[in-house]
């Protein structure tokens, strides 16, 4: 492979200082126009690229976001990382991605690759293992060497950092609470996301909102796990063991397997089983009947945690302070629930 000309090898070639060579390049009104285009002209020819890096320690400023998503199959991820990359472009920055897969040491090792001068700041939703094991020092060590973070969706509160979210206690209340509304008596909870925060907080809504309804929550029809393999285990038979006549999936593939369980079961969709389930890909337009779900607006938090960051970036006042943003949700409703 060709290799690519440094400014030493330039600056010898020529018979110049490599300071000559770095001012022309940078186009230095303290170098001759002549000596300009000749070190130009010579370094394209040479095809001589800047060390970014470099530069960067130097200039502390890359116009570049790292962006590290737990997992890219998710749909909910996919649309909140297209609004992350509508504002960069709009502002003018870069975006690198990395995929942490729900990894601790994977999240770590991208924190630090990235933060050696390649970017900017981060935005960032926390691993599955790292909110399982409380392991957040990491995130502390980067701000506090210098570098801004954004957390969406998946946040630490130990972390002083903006953070962007959704209402998801509120989120997964309103939702049982249009269940209800729509005659259904029985109400199903189905996740395989117990380990998250954002699972957390959507389980205490549905009990708020049974409970405020003076009903007790059958945690014979509460089917909670970590993984997906584990809530499949769990939820095997339940529609022959149980008559309910609704289930709040807290995430795609409870939502998804409750719907083909009850289908496969022989029950009518809305009329004797209601489903919600949690975010909007496309997959729940084009089920059959399709699905209705609570919508987490993932762009919208993509977009915002952009400007977040790069308000941080662009703002030199140490006394900045630290805000919490809160995207509402909205319930979609569509052919497996009742209408009101």
């Amino acid at each position: 492979m060709k290799s690519k000309a440094t400014l030493k090898q330039i600056a010898k070639e020529l018979g110049v200082s490599v300071s000559t060579v770095s001012k022309a390049l940078n186009d230095s009104p303290e170098i001759s126009e002549p000596t300009k285009k000749r070190v130009q002209e010579y370094a394209k020819l040479k095809n001589y690229k800047p060390n970014v890096i470099g530069l960067n320690l130097k200039n502390r400023s890359t116009k570049t976001i790292g962006v590290i998503l737990p997992n890219i199959l998710n749909s909910f991820f996919a649309k909140v990382f297209t609004g992350i990359e509508k504002v960069a472009d709009e502002r003018g920055y870069k975006v690198i991605t990395c995929i942490s897969n729900e990894s601790l040491e994977k999240e770590i090792n991208a924190l630090e690759m990235l933060s050696n001068g390649t970017i900017d700041g981060f935005i960032l939703s926390i691993s599955e293992e790292a909110q399982k094991l409380q392991k957040y020092d990491h995130f502390k060590s980067i701000i506090n060497e210098g570098t801004p973070i954004v957390m969406f969706d998946r946040i630490a509160d130990e972390v002083n950092c903006d953070k962007v979210i959704v209402d998801d206690l509120d989120s997964a209340y309103d939702a049982t609470q249009h269940l209800i509304k729509t005659g259904c008596h029985t109400i199903a909870l189905f996740s395989s996301i117990d380990n998250l925060s954002v699972g957390k907080l959507r389980v205490k809504g549905f009990y708020k909102a049974i409970e405020e309804r003076g009903l007790s929550v059958d945690e014979n029809i509460v089917v909670l796990a970590e993984t997906q393999e584990d809530f499949d285990a769990k939820v095997e038979g339940f529609f022959d063991n149980n008559k309910v006549d609704a289930v709040f999936a807290l995430d795609e593939h409870a939502s998804v397997t409750a719907m083909k369980m009850g289908i496969k079961k022989g029950l009518k969709i809305p009329e004797e089983l209601s489903v919600i389930g949690f975010a909007d890909g496309v997959w729940s337009r084009r089920m059959t009947p399709s699905l209705s779900t609570v919508s987490q607006h993932g762009p919208e938090i993509g977009e915002v945690a952009t400007k977040l960051l790069i308000e941080k970036l662009e703002n030199k006042d140490e006394s900045y302070n630290y805000k919490t943003t809160v995207i509402k949700t909205e319930l979609r409703q569509r052919d497996s629930t009742r209408k009101l």
